[in-house]
């Protein structure tokens, strides 16, 4: 029994790490699909392209239409071949998203302890609390779910390229082959490699200069890691054969794209000041550390104390060397690269050398920053260890969990369930937000399919995301996709006119951005929130009915009750509601379509 207990508090973080991640499932598992899941970039977007492809065939399919904004091309959405994807190929919709969840989870800890044991190596064992402490923090971070698990890999993808470059095993070229299965070219991918050419050269440089100064002579081919040259082509190779797509796409496609019209920010001095400061301090949501209230300031007294600390022992160089000021120094130029990214002039001579990607968001370097800020914190952990303040280290480590845990970020899904079920329970009131089975109501657009009889006919929604519709097996006009022909958002633009010209917000957001092609009020108000209550004060629609018609367009599916429809060529077919929904779904149906502007561009 004492060696039981003994062994018990010995590995006291691995019991912390089970419940963690246990608790966690037993809450999903508990509510199952009355969690609730991030709509933004997640519900709205993904879950909807995911199931329009499974609806229609279209996962693997090759010069396929997808029934998303009057129909694109399979090859707009993401690759099949990514371990994200393939989940939702395989499972349902929301046990494919709680994997996800879960394997971003044990990617990441496993990840961070694997490349601790790499670098500390016999002395892992002593820093193992804080590897495992870590890790489970960073596969906790609310970060972009679709994302996760390549958020969640980064420390993987280091770990692999420190062996290689080391010449452990031949093995290890595989695996980074093969990398690219857990990550995205243009969120990760485009920056690992342009990260890993920078290490080439930089050790080229400090290699040349050691042999030449300990030999007295040295070139340059003698000082370049040509594992890691090899590395860069294999990891090249990788991203490009699992997203062939995206590459087809960018590189050999003849159609024009809306990112091609897309408005860029232009920020004055100011305004790049305070958006880099922002991106430090509070960073975006798709990359969000949760670091605000307890790991920044940490930091940034820790990052005091070595300064202080250096100067005082008269070892100032140390301050451009140390590790911990390193990853610091890391956060700080992923940051200026954000910020910078909106000057014109800087963003135009990157589009200059790299013409292909015009339009590549490259200040996705802030990606990076959730690994580096609790890199940061290992760092801090580990020098308390180093100085017998073990328990000081454990307590900043468990405070910085818990920190992480009830931050109501956008996508801490977990916070929100938890949240929103116990005020339903203690209130008795339902809350605002919607639930995953309420915001999809599966079986009430089951019903109306039955009811109207439809056979993939194209609609479009109003007062609800199209990705309802996409999700529930209905063709859509509109949707919310960053990737598709210009000629069809200027065709959707045409049949949205009423309402652009109507409201100048609207007009600004579809035509300089557009990856929303919604249906828009009259009035200005947002008529997509995920939300119970849902009223507007102009119960007209404003579109150019001619043009849904032309577009192919036949049902409508509304949350409100139109005054104008007959005006507009609609004609009311049934008002549908149920019990478990907090829709009441208004199903117009129009004439005769034409659909011969549905497929422009394909």
């Amino acid at each position: 029994m004492k060696k039981i207990c003994r062994m018990l508090t010995s590995n006291w973080y691995w019991l912390l790490f089970a419940a963690v991640v246990l608790g966690e499932a037993a809450v999903f598992l508990f509510f199952g699909e009355g969690s609730y899941i991030a709509t933004h970039d997640n519900l709205d977007l993904f879950m909807g392209h995911f199931q329009a492809m499974k609806h229609w065939n279209a996962f693997f399919g090759h010069g396929v239409t997808v029934p998303i904004l009057g129909g694109i091309s399979r090859d707009y959405l993401s690759s099949e071949f990514s371990l994200y994807n393939i989940l939702f190929y395989c499972l349902p919709p929301f046990a494919a998203y709680m994997c996800g969840y879960f394997l971003k989870i044990l990617i990441a800890a496993g990840s961070v302890i694997l490349l601790a044991k790499d670098i500390y190596r016999e002395e892992y064992k002593k820093y193992e609390p804080a590897a495992v402490f870590t890790g489970l923090i960073y596969g906790l971070l609310p970060l972009f779910p679709a994302y996760g698990i390549a958020f969640a890999s980064i420390p993987l993808a280091i770990l692999l390229l420190r062996r290689i470059y080391r010449g452990e095993s031949r093995w290890d070229y595989l695996f980074l082959f093969l990398y690219p299965l857990l990550s995205y070219f243009s969120y990760f991918g485009f920056f690992i490699l342009a990260y890993l050419v920078l290490a080439i050269i930089i050790l080229a440089v400090r290699d040349y200069r050691r042999r030449k100064k300990e030999t007295g002579s040295c070139s340059w081919k003698q000082a370049v890691c040509w594992r890691l040259a090899a590395a860069l082509f294999i990891l090249s190779a990788g991203y490009i054969l699992f997203e062939y797509r995206l590459f087809g796409e960018m590189l050999f496609s003849p159609v024009v794209t809306m990112r091609s019209t897309m408005a860029e920010d232009n920020f004055t001095a100011g305004q790049i000041a305070s958006t880099i400061w922002d991106v430090f301090y509070q960073a975006i949501f798709h990359a969000q550390p949760s670091h605000t209230r307890f790991v920044l300031p940490l930091c940034l007294l820790f990052l005091a104390f070595r300064i202080i600390c250096f100067l005082r022992e008269k070892k100032p160089g140390k301050i451009l060397t140390d590790s911990f000021c390193l990853v610091i120094y890391f956060i700080v130029g992923n940051c200026l690269i954000y910020g910078f990214y909106y000057w014109g002039g800087f963003r135009g001579l990157f589009e200059t050398l790299v013409p292909p990607l015009k339009g590549f968001q490259f200040n996705r370097t802030v990606f990076f920053n959730p690994f580096l800020w609790y890199a940061a914190l290992f760092l801090i952990i580990k020098y308390l260890y180093d100085k017998k303040k073990k328990w000081i280290g454990n307590l900043l480590a468990f405070l910085a969990l818990v920190t992480v845990v009830l931050t109501p970020a956008v996508y801490n899904d977990f916070y929100y369930t938890c949240y929103y079920n116990a005020y339903h329970l203690i209130k008795k009131v339902p809350v605002e937000s919607l639930n995953y089975r309420e915001f999809y109501s599966e079986d009430l657009f089951g019903q109306i399919k039955e009811d109207i009889g439809y056979n993939g006919e194209y609609s479009a929604a109003y007062g609800m995301h199209p990705a309802v519709l996409s999700y529930n097996g209905i063709a859509t006009l509109d949707g919310y996709l960053g990737f598709y022909p210009q000629e069809y958002k200027e065709n959707f633009g045409a049949m949205i006119a009423p309402a652009t010209q109507r409201v100048e917000e609207w007009d600004v957001y579809f035509w300089d951005w557009g990856a929303r092609a919604y249906l828009f009020s009259g009035s200005g108000e947002n008529t997509w929130n995920a939300v119970r209550t849902m009223n507007v004060s102009d119960d007209r629609l404003y579109i150019d009915g001619d043009m849904f018609r032309k577009l192919g367009g036949k049902y409508l599916f509304s949350r409100f009750k139109i005054s104008n429809d007959r005006e507009l060529g609609f004609t009311l077919k049934g008002v549908y509601t149920q019990e478990e929904s907090p829709y009441t779904i208004y199903v117009y149906e129009t004439g005769e379509t034409a659909g011969y502007l549905s497929r422009s561009g394909q």
